[in-house]
């Protein structure tokens, strides 16, 4: 191999596939990235075998060649080399030569032979704005369990009703879901489980991507193919809630509020909230009160009214403070409307002028 790149572009290339590299005992080489020289293309593999991914850059290629060498060596050199346009990279005698402007380093390599291979989705597959699905996720990952415990639960479910793609994501503490526009002429699918860990690189591998994507699903595997890149996660195997059944249908209390009004309210009351962040939401109609309000042994306790549009009847509920700030967090609307079924019942959370948004939230019962 023996080619000449673009410093910037190789750098943001091999940052990006040096996430998914790491120490693994028992397969060394997952700890590198994997390069191959052929065509005037450049392509950089790396992957964990829970997900894996291609990126490839156009370069000038003066002999054809592969080499896998350590990802975090390897992407460290590149992100120092500092304000230099192009680097050149050779392997000689099974090392890596990466030079520069004023740099040169040998980084040895490993048989290109033992890096594994990346699989690919055969199935069904759809095009769509990686923006959109973007949308989708980033509205829902965060209210996903943590750990592996309950692996539906750790996980991004999404399915086609109509024209619309839905995300559903749950801890069984609170369940965040965002709807997002869908072709009715693409292909249907059936619902998948996304791994939440893995929600997270497609979250910022998707960031910068405007280009339209190409989805792909099968034999329990997702990839996602764009100009550039090539991304594949293995998929959870199992049957997510029927979350539907809890969703409440009737309210008994509803507060309207601006969502910046509520921040300002939260941000002034948790400060002295107890270990387990409760945060008591007091709200009278016929007082047009709505009151948050904190306390700890600790530190003492504080309280903020804002003003709201109040309907129903009075009512004063538990709630952990940071369930409730990730949902502001994640709705895209000036008002919010905070629906309650009763005293001591979940809360569901939704934007007044988005209807493509809902979060339910249930109450800390002492």
């Amino acid at each position: 191999m023996k080619i000449e790149v673009v410093k910037d572009k190789l750098q943001n290339v091999v940052v990006k596939a040096g996430r998914l590299a790491g120490k693994h005992p028992s397969l060394p080489i997952l700890s590198h990235l994997l390069l191959i020289a052929k065509r005037g293309v450049l392509t950089i593999r790396s992957t964990n075998l829970d997900m894996g991914v291609e990126y490839t850059l156009p370069v000038k290629i003066e002999k054809e060649g592969v080499v896998a060498v350590p990802a975090s060596v390897f992407s460290s050199f590149i992100s120092n080399l500092g304000p230099v346009k192009g680097v050149f990279l050779e392997v000689e005698e099974g090392k890596l030569v990466v030079s520069a402007e004023g740099a040169r380093a040998t980084v040895n390599g490993s048989p290109s032979d033992d890096f594994p291979t990346i699989p690919k989705a055969e199935g069904g597959g759809f095009t769509m704005d990686p923006q959109l699905l973007l949308k989708g996720l980033r509205a829902v990952q965060y209210a996903g369990a943590v750990g592996n415990l309950k692996p539906e639960l750790s996980s991004v479910y999404v399915y086609q009703e109509g024209e619309e793609l839905i995300f559903v994501a749950t801890d069984s503490f609170r369940l965040a879901e965002k709807k997002i526009p869908f072709k009715k002429s693409a292909t249907s699918f059936q619902p998948v489980l996304i791994p939440i860990k893995n929600v997270a690189e497609i979250v910022r591998m998707l960031e910068e991507e405007k280009d339209e994507i190409r989805v792909s699903l099968g034999k329990g595997q997702l990839s996602i193919e764009g100009n550039s890149f090539f991304f594949t996660t293995r998929l959870v195997e199992g049957s997510f809630p029927d979350y539907r059944q809890i969703m409440p249908k009737e309210f008994a209390t509803e507060a309207v509020a601006l969502k910046e009004d509520l921040l300002s309210a939260l941000k002034l009351t948790t400060l002295f909230s107890d270990r387990f962040n409760q945060l008591r939401l007091h709200l009278d109609p016929k007082k047009k009160l709505f009151e948050l309000s904190a306390k700890s042994g600790e530190f003492g306790e504080s309280n903020a009214s804002l003003p709201a549009a109040l309907s129903g009847e009075a009512l004063s509920s538990n709630f952990n403070h940071r369930y409730i700030a990730d949902g502001l967090t994640a709705l895209n609307a000036d008002s919010v409307a905070f629906r309650f079924s009763g005293e001591n019942k979940p809360l569901l959370i939704g934007g007044v002028a988005d209807a493509t948004f809902r979060y339910l939230v249930m109450p800390m019962n002492r």
